[in-house]
């Protein structure tokens, strides 16, 4: 089912220019379209199977993509890059994009066709997409469950500047913390590669600690509650004080949250670390010197003011937000919707453009 959206708001004179969209979702119109990036070896098993996944790793969506973002070529939406320019770039004038792509490898459980359609992915993303859009920058697919073949993934784009960071789902086997998923992180810091969280996903964990929700709606706003659980894994189990200049971006997991998690990890630290002698600092500190949080979906409090509060509460807020439309999805956000409680010109600016050209190192 496609969803009708609401018209655009008119975009302010100051979000119409060399913007950067962290999280614009590209796809392919069918499975096959990856068969010419894929070993021979897996071609049976791509055409007649696909990925396996884990049962029970999400609901299905009840509305797919914004109704103005179907190509006029018939194709899907999210899938046609020369549609994707004129449609998304273009109109809202968006310098970058960075491309999150469908990406089922996570959840797959035979690990060795995940390697492989990880490498696809990203092949298929080079030839299609980034060499023939120069305006889009690209997320690194790779088996997050096999980090051996993760890291061997990583050092094979990471020397491509068109890849800008490497993909983990929001519900990854384990919390993102835990040492096996260390040697990814030392690639990463090792090719100045941030790692990227993206909502959604899964290895067959249920979005809440307790089991199986009920509702669509449940899982819909559930994200922030594993992100959060993530970037405390990150801190806790000592990621950020073993690879120092490694980032994390959390990507369509909200942001209001953030300042009561770094209240609540500071105020259980300080009568808990003893348990934790490797986290030396406040994981505020960790919190602020690591970790980016996308805009969508944007917080829309009641009254205006309330927004001014929540970034009043974590100094610094607005230098570690990005802009992210979710394009092509239904409960995307255009610029000017996402942005216009930030309370100044500045402040914007950072977030539409300046946080992610310096955290993408974008000219």
């Amino acid at each position: 089912m496609t969803a009708v959206t609401e018209a655009p708001r008119r975009p302010k004179p100051d979000t119409q220019v060399g913007i950067v969209d962290c999280d614009t979702h590209n796809t392919w119109n069918d499975l096959s379209e990856l068969r010419p990036f894929v070993a021979e070896r897996w071609h049976r098993l791509l055409d007649e199977f696909g990925p396996g996944h884990y049962a029970g790793g999400g609901y299905p969506r009840f509305w797919g993509d914004a109704a103005d973002t179907a190509p006029d070529s018939g194709r899907k939406s999210g899938s046609d890059v020369a549609f994707m320019g004129r449609n998304h770039l273009d109109r809202y004038g968006i310098a970058y994009c960075v491309l999150i792509p469908s990406n089922p490898v996570t959840g797959m459980q035979n690990l060795d066709f995940a390697a492989a359609l990880a490498r696809a992915i990203n092949d298929w993303q080079a030839a299609e997409w980034l060499d023939r859009e120069p305006r889009m920058r690209s997320s690194i697919a790779v088996p997050t469950e096999d980090p051996d073949a993760a890291v061997a993934e990583i050092r094979r784009l990471g020397h491509d500047r068109r890849f800008v960071q490497v993909q983990f789902s929001g519900r990854p086997r384990e919390p993102m913390g835990r040492r096996r998923y260390w040697p990814i992180y030392e690639a990463c810091a090792e090719l100045d590669l941030p790692v990227m969280s993206h909502a959604f996903g899964s290895c067959g964990n249920p979005i809440t600690g307790t089991g199986w929700a009920s509702y669509y709606i449940e899982d819909h706003v559930g994200p922030a509650i594993s992100v959060q659980a993530n970037i405390t894994s990150l801190i806790m189990e000592g990621v950020f004080e073993r690879f120092p200049t490694l980032r994390f971006v959390s990507v369509e997991n909200g942001f209001a949250w953030a300042p009561a998690l770094r209240w609540r990890m500071d105020n259980a630290w300080t009568l808990l670390r003893h348990e934790v002698p490797h986290v030396r600092r406040p994981p505020s500190e960790y919190f602020d010197e690591h970790v980016y949080l996308a805009t969508q979906p944007v917080e829309e409090p009641e009254k205006r003011e309330y927004f001014g509060q929540m970034l009043d509460q974590y100094p610094g807020f607005v230098d570690r937000l990005l802009f992210s439309s979710d394009y092509p999805h239904w409960d995307g956000d255009t610029p000017a919707r996402a942005v216009p409680l930030l309370r100044d010109k500045d402040a914007r600016d950072k977030v539409l453009r300046q946080n992610a050209r310096r955290l993408y190192r974008l000219p």
